[in-house]
Parts: structure tokens; sequence; C-alpha cells
């Protein structure tokens, strides 16, 4: 891309910058329930038709209304989707925020506000754009009750003009968002060719940034990852849902429910499904247990404070060996926490969830392709190991937009496990429930109906020894619980393997998971760059540990571990799998101020830790 020199001329004097094309964060502050959700989508939309990498992060209150929000969109022409720390163009359009929001901007940053705001008052070394909203919009829209909604579509007309994004896109990415309303669609267009015409006729373009047409996006989607973690239940052949709304995961289900009704009808009207809503996560989980024990694959969806209620269940189905599929949407704890704040926090409590000794299965996806993937991978390690599986996502993946490939159609049959069926029985003449006659420490079961006398057993959640009989004998306890870690040493051989990247000769090695990815793939190369630090990097995809996790760190003299909690949950987990002499190699980075983690604040922390 020619790079050509340009003098922007700002408020307060010249503000010397070079053309900076395809390379920008764009932040729209605005009011919770204002409408601009739809604007914020189309603005990110029209950038991605043209062909540019792209990423939005929603900053939202808890409240229905009211409340300050932010709406960042990351463009990138080498693909970078991770937050960007800095904001290069701000939307300011919300007063009871703007002086804060213009504050904190680097020098030579870009800000297009509602004019009666007047922040070209507060700094000469930024450029300001004043845009008189209220008057453009009164030109397109006659229902002084609809202002306040289409009042947003005229940013995005202006930002069109000013960025040089393409108005045929933004009719396009209109017409998409508001498909079923031909009449909201030309409203929503007509204001937004009204910004445009404004920004033309009245403002001199003075910023550095441009959007330019590329051809980086042919073939790709742009999804949340509950929606993707909705198709790929679905796929995998979920028939049983119970779930108590939570937010950041009530749109798995949500998604999940439209899916099922378009998908799971039959021709007779009659459903192949059933989705409960439960009077609370406790009984949820209970339903997802009962259903996983007659046969059904079943699931639900919650964040932190109902995987905590969900404790005492979680034990009995660990230790009765019932399979069930859990999504855990993570978000900023401890207790109710801030729920519309993303984190990594429940990491070291779901390994372990219950009481006594139990280590949960957990996967960890990354972008919404794994979410999709991932799905059948979890129902299939829950039936396989007998286990509630935990899918370990979080907000930032969950209900904010991704940019993707098209999710690949599943080619991995449905894998049931070791269930016995009637002819087995006839073979067999019988089985003992809990015994591990493979080595593996799974025993075999049979569902509920098997027409077969030997078919009957107890589920006990109690003592019991192989044959599921009732027992307090010391010894059947202790053989017990040794089968059961036996069977989790078992599932280290197949659960999802890490990803790993390498650097040139590299000594240092980053361990990273989930939606930390991206603000580490964007570090190494900052690292590479700036401070000439190389580094190995290694994704974290399940728990437990694969080999591959132990032969990483054991290749590297310092191993950081790059996560989104306070208390470095997942190295602590790193510390119990690791021989003891390597546990010193481990360094801890945490980001936990409730925002996705960007790029710049690992490679500041990362490079103060080594000296540079």
């Amino acid at each position: 891309m020619a790079t050509t020199d340009v003098v922007p001329q700002g408020a307060g004097g010249q503000l010397g910058r070079k053309r900076i094309v395809n390379d920008m964060s764009i932040q729209v502050a605005t009011v919770n329930g204002s409408g601009s959700q739809s604007s914020n989508t189309v603005l990110l939309r029209a950038i991605f038709q043209m062909g540019v990498p792209i990423s939005g992060k929603n900053l939202f209150p808890s409240n229905i209304a009211g409340l300050p929000t932010w709406y960042t969109i990351r463009a990138n022409k080498d693909g970078y989707i991770g937050r960007k720390k800095e904001i290069d163009f701000l939307v300011a359009m919300n007063a009871e925020t703007a002086q804060d929001d213009v504050m904190s901007l680097a020098p030579g940053a870009s800000v297009l506000y509602d004019e009666p705001l007047a922040l070209d008052k507060l700094r000469n070394d930024l450029i300001f754009y004043s845009v008189p909203y209220d008057k453009i919009v009164a030109t397109v829209c006659p229902e002084a009750k609809l202002r306040k909604l289409v009042k947003n579509m005229v940013y995005v007309g202006v930002v069109a003009q000013l960025l040089e994004i393409e108005m045929g896109e933004v009719e396009k990415a209109i017409r998409k968002q508001f498909a079923k309303k031909v009449k909201a669609a030309n409203l929503n267009l007509a204001a937004a060719q009204a910004g445009f015409d404004y920004a033309k006729a009245s403002l001199q373009k003075r910023g550095a940034f441009y959007i330019e047409r590329m051809d980086k996006t042919a073939g790709k989607i742009i999804i949340d990852g509950n929606s993707a973690a909705a198709l790929g239940c679905m796929f995998a052949g979920c028939t049983v849902v119970t779930w108590y709304p939570i937010t950041p995961s009530s749109s798995v289900v949500e998604s999940l429910i439209d899916y099922m009704k378009k998908y799971r009808v039959e021709e007779d009207g009659k459903a192949s499904f059933a989705i409960v809503q439960a009077e609370d996560e406790l009984a949820a989980i209970g339903m997802v247990i009962g259903a996983g024990w007659a046969g059904a694959r079943s699931m639900t969806a919650t964040a932190g404070p109902g995987i905590s209620l969900m404790s005492e269940f979680a034990g009995l189905a660990y230790y009765a060996e019932i399979p069930g599929v859990i999504w855990d949407i993570q978000r900023v704890g401890p207790s109710t926490g801030l729920p519309t704040r993303t984190s990594q926090g429940d990491i070291l409590s779901t390994a372990f969830l219950s009481h006594g000794d139990t280590k949960q299965i957990m996967l960890i996806p990354s972008s919404a392709a794994e979410c999709f993937s991932m799905a059948s991978e979890a129902f299939n390690l829950a039936e396989q190991f007998q286990t509630l599986v935990f899918v370990m996502s979080d907000l930032d993946l969950g209900m904010n937009n991704w940019m993707s490939d098209p999710f690949e159609y599943p080619t991995i049959p449905i894998k049931r496990g070791k269930v016995l069926d009637r002819e087995d029985l006839d073979k067999l003449g019988g089985f003992a429930r809990y015994k591990d006659l493979d080595g593996d420490g799974v025993g075999y079961r049979t569902l509920p109906g098997t027409e077969h006398p030997a078919a009957a057993y107890f589920t006990r959640g109690s003592g019991h020894n192989d044959k599921s009989n009732y027992s307090e004998r010391p010894d059947d306890y202790e053989n017990n619980m040794e089968r059961l870690n036996r069977k989790f040493e078992t599932a280290r051989s197949f659960v999802p393997r890490p990803e790993i990247f390498k650097g040139t000769n590299a000594r240092i090695g980053i361990i990273a998971y989930g939606t930390s990815h991206w603000g580490i793939t964007e570090s190494r190369d900052q690292l590479r760059n700036e401070y000439a630090i190389e580094t190995d990097y290694l994704r974290l995809r399940a728990y437990p540990f694969t080999r591959e996790v132990h032969e990483f760190i054991e290749q590297h003299d310092r191993i950081y571990v790059v996560e989104q909690n306070r208390d470095a949950q997942m190295l602590s987990l790193l510390k119990l799998d690791l021989k003891p002499e390597l546990t010193t190699r481990l360094r801890s980075i945490s980001h936990l101020d409730g925002l996705p983690l960007d790029a710049r604040s690992v490679t500041d922390e990362l490079s103060t830790m080594e000296g540079k």
C-alpha cells in the first residue's frame, strides 16, 4: 500500500502525519439503548465488505438503557483482530463521557462529535470534526420519536465520507441489517446518506486514516461465538437443552432455540428436541444429568455464578459417571461479578469443581470456528469418558463479532462410547457397571429401556463397588477413586492438542489460551520487531494437558503464561501437573481489567520482565 505525506491542520496548528491505510481503531461512544448497535454493525460490515480484516468489541453496561456504552472496530490490513489499546478515531455521541473519552486519546487522533458538546476546546493536539446531528436527522426523519434511533446512522455516513468507506457498501450493509424491514432500511439509508453529504460539503478531511478496498475477507463470515456454539451443538446431535438465563451465556441457548425450530422440527410438526428453561442453575444441571443418564446428548450454558451453583451436581455426575456438556461463557468475578466484562476467571475452580477429589475435562476455544467444532468434540468426549465436559468460552468470544472462515461440515461420526446393547449383553450374560475391563478407567454402561435382564444397575453417587452395589468399604472407595483418576489420565490422549507457533531459535516461550490468542499473535511480532525478542508460543486447547505441553516447557528457559485473571489460575494448574524442577521456569502475565486482552499490554510487560 502506497504511503504519501499529508499535513493535517489541527485545532492547535500543524499535526504532521503520514497517510495510514487500513490500520486503525474506531471507537463509538454512545448511550445504551439508543439504537447504536445497528449503526455500529453497519459500519463494521461495510469495512468488512471492502475486503479489510476487522473485529468488533462491545463494552456495554449491565442495565437495559441509559448508561454509557462503547463499541470498538479494529480494521487491520495485516489481519490483527485483537483489541487495540489505542483509539485512533473517536465518535463522541455521549455527553456524559465525552470529555474523558477525548482526554484519553493519544495526540493526532481524530474526534467526530455532536456539535453541542464543543469538544474542540479541550485539546489542540487532536483533529476535531463537529456535526449538527439533530439538524441533519430532522431533514430525513419526520417522526420525532424515531430520530433518537436514526440519529446514530448519520454518523455512519459521516465516518464513511471521512475515511473513504464506499457508500455502496454502507447501503449493502444497511439492507442486510434491516433485511425484513424495507421501510426501516430506506429511512436509515437516507440518514447515512445525509451524514455522508454533510461531511462532503462541510468537513475538510484532515486526519491520517483511510479505508481502501482490499481482498482479504473474500469467502469469510461475521459471527459471534455464542451463535457458533449453538450451531455446533445442533450439528453435534444435542437433543436436550436446559438453561437459566445469565449474561453472557443466554444467547447460546436463544440462538439454539432459533436453529432447532428451523432445522429440528419434523414434517409432522413434532420437535426432535427439548429445550427447557429451568427455575435456576441447580435445576438446569440436574436436568442435564438426568437426560444424560437416559441416553440423550444434553447440555446447558451458564457463566461463573451458575458454575458455582452447579458444584454439587457436578460432583454427582463425576462420581456416578454421567455425560453432559456445560458451556461456561466466563465473565468478571468473584461473586456475581461484572456481567458485561470479559474474564478467564473460572479456570481453576472449574477444573476441580465440586467437593472432594474431582477433576473435570475442559475445552478452551479461541475463535468462533472452534466454538462450532469443539461442540462436537465436547459431546463425544463426554460420552466416551462418561463425565461432564466444560467448554470454557468467555464474553469477548461469545458476545462480540468475529471474522471467520465458514465452518466445515462435521465429518467425525457421533461417538457414544462404551454402551452395551441387547446383543452385547446376550454375549456377555451380564456386566459390572464400574469395572475397568480395558485398563483405561472407563466402565461399560447400558441405557434405560435396554430390553435385557442384565441391563439394569444402580446409579450411585455415594460409595459403590465396581458392580454398583452400595459400599462403604475403604478398599472399594480407594479402588473407585484410583480408577476415576486413571480415566482422567486416559483423557490426556484424546482431548484437543495445543497449537504451537515457532519463532527462530527461541529460548522464551509463551503459553496462553482462549481469546488471549489474538493479542499474543500480534504481541510476538511487536516483541520481535521492537525488542529483538524471539518467542515460541503454545496455545492451550484443553485440560488435562497433553504431552506436548510438558515438552514445550522442557524446551524453553522461561515460559510466560498469559491469562485474563488475577491469580494466575492456568499457571497454578500447570504447576500441579509438572515435575517440580520445571515449575521455576514459569512466569505470570495477568490481565484483569475486564477489557479484552490487547497486544501492547503483553509486549510492554514481557519486555520489561526480560530487562528490555
